[in-house]
């Protein structure tokens, strides 16, 4: 089964008298990019960190909050009165001159600016970083699960296309005999219009009809495009991580289906390619997210 790239997952911990959040989202993505936003007590573990979701979750675009409470992020964090006490006299001075008297909101307003309140310093020992490292490995499991959700829901839509494309190439040696008749009678009527002035041989016109068609065959083609598509879903059910073979087996797809469009000099043909091109693209966008 395939996956898809989106995920998302949650977990919560108690560790070091702290109430913890762990949210883990994924997006699509060439390869893998990791962006952390960490309580300030496993800032040190950022490497562990990165170890850990590449272990877990292949490519993507992954981003890793782990938070902490407001009485936990108080405990863990102490006041820079200079600063504070700075930022509380400009705005005094700011009332006082527009005239405005200050919020009673003024102080918490203040505890939010930048630099105001800082980390106490305290580091997780290694007994609370356990407790961590289970609540992240929880968080990084159920986004590998959405995951296997999602692709399961991805690889029914490709398998429907997939059949689709198979039901419209079916529909092409239906109209390659009356192609092939219409070529023909195209050719000899040209050459009664020139009955007066040139004298055609038969059995020559017969062996140029011949090289023609032949330059127009699409047998081949229609083969390959066959096996493509039956690669196609041998490979979506053959594991796991499997986006970027599939995107180059719809490569070779698109190949196949642009030169049976190029050699088809048909209309009815030409209509069923234009519908399997259609079809076509919108595998390449799903493949975007298939991991």
């Amino acid at each position: 089964m395939i996956q898809s790239m989106t995920g998302f997952g949650k977990s919560t911990c108690q560790a070091g008298g702290k109430s913890l959040s762990v949210e883990v989202r994924a997006l699509n993505s060439k390869a893998l990019d990791i962006n952390m936003k960490l309580a300030p007590a496993y800032r040190d573990r950022e490497q562990e960190l990165r170890g850990l979701i590449a272990g877990k979750l292949e490519r993507g675009k992954v981003e890793l909050v782990i938070g902490a409470d407001a009485n936990a992020a108080a405990a863990g964090l102490s006041v820079n009165k200079p600063l504070l006490a700075q930022y509380y006299r400009e705005l005094l001075e700011l009332s006082e001159e527009l005239g405005a008297p200050p919020s009673a909101e003024l102080l918490p307003s203040l505890l939010r600016l930048p630099e105001v309140l800082k980390p106490a310093g305290q580091e997780a020992d290694e007994q609370e970083w356990d407790v961590v490292r289970a609540c992240v490995a929880e968080a990084l499991d159920q986004a590998g699960a959405f995951r296997l959700s999602e692709g399961a829901h991805l690889e029914a839509d490709l398998g429907e296309r997939i059949r689709t494309l198979r039901e419209l190439l079916g529909q092409i040696p239906a109209h390659e005999e009356k192609r092939m008749l219409a070529l023909k009678a195209r050719l000899q009527r040209a050459l009664s219009e020139l009955a007066g002035t040139v004298q055609a041989d038969p059995g020559r016109f017969e062996q140029e009809l011949i090289f023609y068609l032949e330059k127009l065959d699409i047998s081949e083609e229609k083969v390959r495009l066959t096996k493509h598509l039956a690669y196609f879903e041998e490979t979506m059910a053959g594991g796991e991580s499997q986006g970027k073979k599939l995107g180059f087996i719809s490569q070779e797809m698109g190949r196949e289906i642009n030169t049976i469009g190029s050699k088809a000099n048909d209309a009815d043909i030409q209509r069923l390619v234009v519908q399997m091109k259609d079809e076509l693209e919108k595998i390449k966008e799903q493949l975007m997210n298939v991991l």
